[in-house]
C-alpha cells in the first residue's frame, strides 16, 4: 500500500519509515512512502486536489495540519465526497512528538493495523493515530 505524505511530514517521515522497516514490517508486506513531487502535486496544493490524487491511485494520505478552514478544506471535502469505497485520512495526532522513539512506534504499528485491516476502515473518513 502506498501512503502518500502531506508536505507538513517531510522532515518526520524518514523517522516514521526508519520505524517501520526497523521493526521488520517491510519483510512481511509492501508499503511505500510517497511525497507530493512524487506524484506532481505541489506543497501547497489544495486539500481537495490531495484527496483526489490519493484516492484515484489508491493511497492513504498521511498528514498533521489539515484543517476545516473553507470549500477545499481536506474535512469538507471528506464529507462532500467520502464514500464507502475511499480510502481513510490518516491524521498524526502531534507530529513534534515523532521524534519520540515510544509515540513514533505507536504511530508505525497504527500504520501497520490499519493496512491490515484495511477493509474495515474504508469509507471512514479520518482516522487519528496513534
Amino acid at each position: 500500500m502506498n501512503f502518500l505524505i502531506d508536505y507538513n511530514l517531510r522532515g518526520q517521515a524518514p523517522l516514521l519509515w526508519g520505524t517501520i522497516a526497523a521493526e521488520g514490517w517491510l519483510e512481511l508486506m509492501s508499503i511505500c512512502f510517497v511525497g507530493f513531487e512524487e506524484v506532481g502535486l505541489l506543497e501547497n496544493s489544495s486539500d481537495r486536489l490531495v484527496w483526489q490524487v490519493a484516492q484515484t491511485n489508491q493511497m492513504i494520505i498521511v498528514t498533521a495540519n489539515r484543517n476545516m478552514k473553507g470549500d477545499d478544506s481536506l474535512e469538507q471535502v471528506i464529507r462532500e465526497d467520502n464514500t464507502m469505497r475511499s480510502l481513510p485520512i490518516v491524521t498524526i495526532s502531534n507530529k513534534e512528538r515523532l521524534d519520540e522513539q515510544i509515540y513514533r512506534e505507536r504511530c508505525a504499528s497504527r500504520l501497520v493495523e490499519i493496512l491490515f485491516d484495511i477493509e474495515n476502515y474504508m469509507g471512514v473518513g479520518r482516522i487519528y493515530i496513534p
